[in-house]
């Protein structure tokens, strides 16, 4: 048997909500404390003025010692711009980006993405470091998957970040659901879902590997971020964990298989 860890973490930028400030410094000790072999992130950016420029993804999978990953932006250009100028996740051209992104230390055989539309209207959310609520208006989201190669042989692994916008991110679920269908189990989906408790798993069918709060990450009340599997087998969950960190508002969401 072999151990493997999983995780997913959104990342806010690598935001600090108690001192405002982002440092590449803090995301990387953050993304090595938590010690995966495959990690999932969002809200990631890659070259924006608001996080000095870095190239988050590639800073994350050094931190993680990661030799395969990709970034999938979902939109290019300034983030403080509107409208949104929507991106395809699968071609990355230079330049300012947000977007989603995997790393893994396992061997990757095959890259994979689709993308959504934006939901057409605002909801009133908390957006670090503004006090209070503001509307937002929803922004493109995309799965990033990779067949990779584990103990036993190919099996799929997809990142995402799903819409705020209720019904949305329920749409978008099933359909991630069916794209992997004709991809090699066991499949897992990685990622801040932006739905509820037992909510994913019963919209998905799939098993919800741990079911812990996550959100705010200082005193977490609800769960958004999931780690959902299909196909798994015999594998066993030796142990789930919610890492808090000097970064973002959500904590780290890890999983240790027993594959």
């Amino acid at each position: 048997m072999a151990r493997l860890a999983f995780g997913t973490f959104n990342l806010l930028h690598g935001r600090s909500p108690a001192t405002g400030t982002v440092s590449e410094s803090s995301l990387r000790e953050a993304v090595r404390s938590l010690d995966t072999d495959v990690l999932a992130l969002q809200e990631v950016d890659r070259g924006q003025e608001r996080s000095h420029k870095v190239d988050q993804a590639a800073a994350a999978a050094d931190a993680l010692d990661a030799q395969w990953w990709r970034f999938a932006p979902v939109v290019h250009g300034p983030v403080t711009g509107e409208p949104w100028v929507t991106a395809d996740p699968l071609s990355d051209p230079p330049g300012p980006a947000y977007g989603i992104a995997l790393v893994s230390r396992l061997p990757v055989l095959s890259w994979r993405a689709r993308s959504f539309p934006a939901a057409p209207l605002r909801l009133p959310l908390v957006v670090p470091p503004k006090p209070g609520l503001h509307l937002v208006p929803d922004h493109p989201r995309a799965a990033l998957g990779a067949v990779l190669i584990g103990p036993d042989g190919p099996f799929t692994v997809v990142a995402t970040h799903l819409s705020f916008v209720p019904g949305w991110n329920v749409h978008q679920l099933r359909a991630i659901v069916r794209w992997l269908a004709t991809m090699p189990a066991p499949r897992l989906v990685l990622g801040d879902l932006n739905l509820p408790g037992s909510l994913p798993a019963l919209i998905s069918g799939w098993r919800q590997l741990a079911r812990v709060a996550t959100f705010p990450s200082r005193h977490p009340r609800v769960q958004l971020d999931h780690i959902l599997a299909d196909g798994l087998g015999m594998a066993a969950v030796r142990g789930a964990s919610v890492r808090r960190t000097q970064i973002s508002d959500h904590a780290a969401l890890t999983v240790d298989l027993e594959w």
